[in-house]
C-alpha cells in the first residue's frame, strides 16, 4: 500500500466514524477533553501505521481500540500519581502500603464493550450538545463542533474559518479546559433543558451554513466545503431527534438554499442574481428532500419555527417557475410571522426585498428607510445594498448611486463586490 492511499484510508473513516469513536471513548472515560485528546492520538497513530503496514479490515474498531488504551494508560498515570499524593499525605504504613487507603484500580474492565450500537446516536448526540454548550463563545461552539463531530483536523477548521491554525488550536484547547472547569457532564441533557440547548445546536449550524453559502470574505461566493458540512451535520442531527419540528425544519431550510448552489454562479465563477438563474440547473433532489424534510416539520402540529419559516420560504422559490411567478404575497406573510418570533434587522431587510416584489419599490423602502439606525446592519453592506436597488427603481438614480458606493466600499466578498459593481456601472 502507498503512503498516499495509506492516509487517504485514514482520513475517510475519521470523517465518517470520528463523532461516535469520541462520544464513545468520552462515554467509557466519563471525561470529555481525554476523550477526545485520546481519539486525536489514535488519529495520529493511524497516519503512521497504517500507510507502513496497511488498512485495518474493521477501521473505526482499530481506532477504538487504540483510543481506549490511550485512555487507559491516562488512567494509570493517574492512578500513580493519587497514590504518591495520598503517599505524601497520610504516610506508608507496613509494607509500603498507603494508610488509611486501599487504591481503587481506575482502569475499568478492558473488555468493556464500547462499539454498542446502542449507544452510539446517544453518543452522537451529547458530542453535539457538549461541544454546543453555553459556556462556551459562540466561536469555540464552532470549532468544536467542527472538530468533534464533523471530524475536521485543526488544519482544515483553519481554513474553513478562514483564521490561522494555531487560534483554531487555541480555541478547541480554551473550550475543552472551560468544560472540564465548568464539569459539564458527558450526555444529552436532561428533557428541561433539550430544548434550549438544542437551540444553540441548530444555532451553530446555521452559522457554518450560512457562512458557506454566502462567504462574508474572500474570492468564492459559495465555500461548498463549509456548507456541505453543515447539512451533513444537520441530517444527523435529524435522525438522532427525529421528533424535534425544528431540526428538520433547519435541514429543510439548508437543502432547500443548496439547491440553488449549481445556478448561483456562472462559468466565470461570478454570482448570478436571482432573477437571472437557470432554474433547470437546481438540484432537484434537494428540493425533494428538502420539501421532505420541512413536510415533517410540518406534521408535527406545533407550527413552523424560525428555521422552518424560513424554509417555507425557500420552498416558495423552489417550486416557483420564475421570479415573476414567485408567490411574493405569502413570502411577506412568511416573512412577517417570521419577524414575530425571531426579530431581527436582517428579517425586516429580507421582508423589505418581498414587499417591493409584491406591492411595489415605494413601500420597501418605507421599511428600509427605518433599519438605517440598527446597529446589527451599521457595518454590513447589505442595507444600502438593498436601498440602492430600491431607490434605482424608483429613478432616483444619485442617492443610488450613493448608495451602492457605499455597498462596495463594505463589501468584503470579492465575488459580490463585483455583482455591485455591475450594478453601479449600470445606474451610470
Amino acid at each position: 500500500m502507498t503512503d498516499h492511499s495509506g492516509r487517504e484510508a485514514v482520513a475517510a473513516v475519521w470523517r465518517i466514524e470520528s463523532a461516535r469513536i469520541v462520544g464513545a471513548l468520552a462515554r467509557y472515560t466519563g471525561d470529555f477533553a481525554l476523550a477526545e485528546d485520546c481519539a486525536q492520538e489514535a488519529l495520529a497513530e493511524a497516519l503512521v501505521t497504517w500507510p507502513r503496514d496497511g488498512v485495518p479490515r474493521d477501521r473505526a474498531g482499530w481506532l477504538l481500540t487504540v483510543g481506549r488504551r490511550r485512555a487507559i494508560d491516562a488512567f494509570r498515570r493517574r492512578s500513580t500519581l493519587d497514590e504518591k499524593y495520598a503517599a505524601l499525605t497520610h504516610g506508608l504504613g507496613e509494607g509500603g502500603a498507603v494508610s488509611g487507603r486501599t487504591p481503587a484500580d481506575p482502569v475499568r474492565d478492558a473488555e468493556e464493550v464500547l462499539w454498542d450500537p446502542d449507544r452510539i446516536d446517544d453518543d452522537t448526540l451529547a458530542l453535539m450538545f457538549v461541544s454546543c454548550h453555553p459556556v462556551l463563545s459562540r466561536e469555540a461552539q464552532v470549532a468544536l463542533t467542527l472538530r468533534v463531530v464533523g471530524g475536521l483536523t485543526s488544519d482544515e477548521i483553519a481554513r474553513v474559518l478562514l483564521v490561522p491554525t494555531a487560534t483554531v488550536q487555541a480555541r478547541i484547547t480554551r473550550a475543552k479546559k472551560t468544560l472540564k472547569a465548568a464539569r459539564v457532564p458527558f450526555g444529552v441533557p436532561p428533557a428541561g433543558e433539550r430544548t434550549e440547548r438544542l437551540g444553540s445546536v441548530l444555532s451553530v449550524l446555521y452559522l457554518i451554513f450560512t457562512e458557506g453559502s454566502s462567504a462574508g470574505s474572500g474570492e468564492e461566493l459559495i465555500r461548498f466545503d463549509l456548507a456541505g458540512e453543515a447539512q451533513r451535520l444537520a441530517r444527523v442531527l435529524s435522525r438522532l431527534v427525529p421528533g424535534e419540528p425544528e431540526v428538520h425544519g433547519l435541514l429543510g431550510l439548508l437543502e432547500l438554499t443548496a439547491a440553488r448552489f449549481p445556478a448561483r454562479t456562472g462559468p466565470d465563477g461570478r454570482p448570478v442574481l436571482l432573477e437571472h438563474q437557470d432554474r433547470r440547473r437546481w438540484d432537484r433532489a434537494a428540493i425533494h428532500r428538502g420539501r421532505a424534510a420541512l413536510a415533517r416539520a410540518e406534521r408535527a402540529g406545533r407550527g413552523l419555527g424560525p428555521y422552518g419559516l424560513q424554509a417555507a420560504i425557500a420552498e416558495c422559490h423552489a417550486v416557483a417557475p420564475s421570479v415573476e411567478a414567485t408567490d411574493w404575497e405569502r413570502i411577506v406573510l412568511l416573512y412577517e410571522a417570521l419577524g414575530r418570533l425571531a426579530p431581527s434587522p436582517v428579517v425586516d431587510l429580507n421582508r423589505a426585498v418581498a414587499v417591493c416584489m409584491a406591492q411595489g419599490p415605494a413601500e420597501a423602502l418605507s421599511i428600509v428607510d427605518g433599519l438605517r439606525t440598527a446597529k446589527a446592519l451599521s457595518n454590513s453592506h447589505l442595507l444600502p445594498s438593498v436601498r440602492g436597488e430600491l431607490l434605482a427603481r424608483l429613478g432616483r438614480t444619485d442617492e443610488a448611486s450613493s448608495e451602492l458606493d457605499l455597498a462596495i466600499r463594505r463589501c468584503g466578498n470579492k465575488s459580490e463586490r463585483s455583482v455591485l459593481e455591475d450594478k453601479l456601472a449600470d445606474l451610470r
